[in-house]
């Protein structure tokens, strides 16, 4: 009887390190290249069609497009900004960094940092101001649709920064908008003033940011204050008109609040 004799074990073959060596230049070859059309769609899903790039052109990591905004799925409400937005995504260790510009509204581009770890995201802003048409609203839908607010919005950072860790979000730094020469079509009064929203984080974070309304100038006045709660935002405030304005501003203080008396009570959350 012949004794049994083992094959001998074949080396690996070269190829398999060649094909996934292959996939994995091709996987980067697609994600480098990667349409356009591919963010949009994922911004799209992410709002709820509320923010979209329409007409995108380019790349995910270096593009163009129109900056939409809606009132959501099947909303016929949409205005977008009178230039184009651009787009630039470049790896800058230990995360991404996020240029954006337009020609409108961005005097030096608008510069993030994101960084990623265990558990762990950081979103951090460069100082910069920029200002942006209020009519862009407009296209969110009610009530933005019924007032049909037009003015300048001055936005502006302080170390700004936001982090999420362990599902939680943390605010550091300030965020402050201007409303420049507000007016709205519920009222003649062309502008009824000029306004400041301050969104005030604290080191080392704080998940309950608070919010302050304040009156910069102008017949109309607005005040209040609140925290951002999560994702909802809790207010209250009043709105009042300056004694020989009252009977121009009666209409816009019924729409925008609960009238009690003189003043209109504003409250969100």
């Amino acid at each position: 009887m012949k004794p049994n004799r083992r094959s001998p074990t074949l080396p690996a073959t070269p190829w398999r390190g060649a094909v996934l060596g292959a996939c994995a230049g091709v996987l980067l070859a697609v994600l480098w290249g990667a349409p356009a059309r591919w963010l949009a769609s994922g911004v799209r899903w992410a709002t709820q069609d509320r923010v979209q790039l329409r007409d995108a052109r380019g790349t995910v990591w270096s593009g163009s497009a129109a900056l939409t905004l809606t009132g959501g799925t099947g909303s016929h409400d949409a205005r977008s900004l009178p230039s184009r937005l651009q787009w630039r995504l470049a790896w800058a260790w230990p995360g991404l960094s996020l240029t954006l510009s337009s020609a409108c509204c961005t005097p030096t581009p608008l510069q993030w940092q994101v960084s990623a770890g265990w558990q762990h995201i950081e979103l951090a802003l460069q100082d910069q101001q920029s200002v942006w048409p209020m009519a862009l609203l407009t296209g969110l839908g009610a009530p933005w649709n019924t007032l049909q607010a037009e003015g300048r919005l001055q936005w502006q950072s302080t170390a700004l920064r936001l982090d999420w860790t362990a599902g939680q979000l943390h605010w550091h730094g300030q965020s402050e908008l201007q409303v420049h020469d507000l007016a709205s079509r519920l009222s003649t009064l062309r502008p009824m003033g000029s306004y400041q929203l301050t969104l005030q984080g604290a080191e080392p974070g704080t998940p309950t940011p608070s919010l302050t309304l304040a009156t910069l100038q102008g017949p109309l006045r607005l005040s209040g204050q609140g925290q951002w709660l999560g994702q909802r935002l809790r207010f209250t405030g009043e709105a009042m008109a300056e004694p020989g304005h009252e009977d121009v501003l009666s209409n816009l203080l019924n729409i925008i609040g609960r009238r009690d008396g003189a003043r209109s009570r504003l409250s969100l959350g």
